[in-house]
């Protein structure tokens, strides 16, 4: 049945048809929001067809969403319809859900399809939320997030009851918060590394600061990031990215020339040709963050894995293949602390040490090797960023890593621009995280006169570098470490 609100097939533009009707609202909104931005300066007429071009997605839209309450059910693939229930009622939020954006306008309209016809399009129109692209991109992350989430907890529920129903029936039974309170609390968080040497005549735990969480990411979260960097691989192989975005050198030796893909800034790792020292690029231009890897960004600033107080604005992407390593080095303070590291594809170890020796090509030893698995981010802060030397021995397989890193604001290049959907990110709260005595706990570490380590552990040879005492490689994270005896260190 044709209404009279259906606008009819030869005017529905063929691009517009490939989306379903929630993503064409969303895109409508948003580009009428941002509508005085993208027309300004432009002459009267070039205006109106922006505009013109903008509200005509919307009608689309509109139909879309009558016509499935008018026939009561999806008349859509059942791609789709998956979609939608994740989009709705599955996702956990814990990618930053777009649906926070649109003010619960979506679920009331999964909620009217389940069970009556609603009176009118109107009652879940929604009020023009600010979206960003983001949080657009996310949806589909968070839709295999939440197949996978979801298909733990009926397992789980299916050994108990033995009965498939309950999958179903515990699914429908949890909250969106309640799906991301047991995702961000299920993340492993080793933070007790321990590592001590003589530094400047005095022992020091140099792997301080060092933190290492694990299950951040799922599994189909890693496939979808790692799709995505080589279809960016491929779009800087085809000239698509802008010049000092995309790098892949000539290896001329084992280790030499790995694919390097940088937004944000141009970081340059030694003095260049042109005399430019190591540090951020100021002339150089490269391509913005992308969606996705925002995304990622918001899921390490909800889940405690970085600080509000440092959200990255630029990221470096690695992408090695079989005997690609990165040499000895300390992060240049043109980035503040902390920064972390982000693995894909396969483990592999990185090697700590105020004096790390190289052995031959691509061949490091040191003090302390910390293996890195996969789905895992090492976040560098305090003496593992600043005292201790790092570097990853040439690789056995395959891996890629992302380095999230926010810039020292004096270090900005021309015509650097803060993103504004990263703007004030912040942590899941629950009630287990607040903290006593409203204390903060995102107060920045202050390094401390006393150092913590074992009497036996003083070396009282001459001054300089000591054979490194290490502990705790494999010591549960708790309270113990409030518990270790301390001592002074008597110079």
């Amino acid at each position: 049945m044709i209404t009279a609100n259906q606008p009819a097939d030869d005017e529905i533009d063929p691009f517009l048809q490939t989306y379903n009707p929630n993503d064409l609202r969303i895109a409508s909104e948003f580009l009428s929001n941002w509508l005085p931005f993208l027309s300004k300066g432009l002459c009267h007429h070039c205006t109106q067809l922006i505009s013109d071009r903008v509200r005509s997605i919307h009608p689309v839209a509109e139909f879309g969403t009558e016509q499935r309450h008018e026939e009561g059910e999806i008349q859509v693939s059942n791609e789709y319809i998956s979609n939608q229930e994740n989009n709705d009622t599955d996702d956990t939020n814990s990618l930053g859900s777009w649906k926070d954006g649109a003010n619960g306008a979506s679920e009331q309209i999964e909620v009217n399809l389940r069970t009556e016809r609603v009176q009118s399009p109107e009652r879940v129109k929604s009020p023009k939320p600010r979206m960003s692209w983001a949080d657009m991109a996310q949806e589909e992350m968070e839709a295999d997030e939440e197949e996978e989430a979801s298909g733990k907890l009926g397992n789980s529920n299916s050994q108990m009851e033995g009965t498939s129903e309950v999958k179903s029936d515990r699914k429908l039974e949890l909250s969106r918060d309640q799906r991301e309170r047991i995702r961000f609390t299920n993340v492993t968080r080793k933070k007790d590394y321990i590592c001590l040497e003589r530094v400047n005549g005095k022992i020091v735990n140099i792997l301080d600061g060092l933190e290492l969480h694990c299950d951040v990411f799922s599994t189909k979260e890693q496939n979808r990031i790692v799709n995505f960097v080589y279809d960016l691989q491929e779009k800087g192989k085809n000239g698509k990215l802008k010049d000092r975005t995309f790098s892949a050198p000539q290896k001329w030796m084992r280790g030499k020339g790995r694919v390097t893909i940088q937004f944000g800034c141009c970081y340059n790792y030694a003095t260049d040709k042109y005399g430019n020292p190591p540090g951020i690029l100021q002339n150089e231009l490269v391509d913005p963050i992308p969606p996705l890897f925002k995304v990622i960004i918001k899921r390490l600033i909800k889940w405690h894995v970085l600080p509000p107080t440092c959200v990255p604005d630029s990221c470096i992407v690695n992408i090695y293949d079989e005997g690609d390593c990165i040499p000895p080095h300390i992060d240049n303070h043109d980035f503040l602390r902390p920064f972390c590291t982000v693995s894909f594809l396969s483990e592999c170890k990185i090697v700590f040490g105020t004096n790390l020796k190289i052995e031959g090509p691509g061949d490091f030893s040191g003090a302390f090797d910390i293996p890195l698995p996969v789905g895992s981010v090492l976040v560098l802060n305090g003496n593992g960023a600043d005292v201790a030397k790092h570097c990853v021995p040439a690789v056995p397989t395959k891996r890629i890593s992302i380095t999230f890193r926010k810039m020292d604001e004096l270090k900005w290049p021309a015509g650097f621009i803060p993103e504004p959907d990263l703007q004030g990110i912040e942590p899941l709260v629950y009630e287990s995280d607040k903290p006593k005595g409203g204390s903060n706990p995102y107060k920045p570490n202050r390094p401390s006169n006393r150092s913590s380590m074992r009497r036996d552990d003083i070396n009282d040879g001459p001054r300089g570098h000591s054979q490194p005492r290490f502990y705790g490689q494999t010591r549960p994270q708790g309270p113990s470490s409030a518990n270790r005896r301390r001592t002074r260190l008597e110079n």
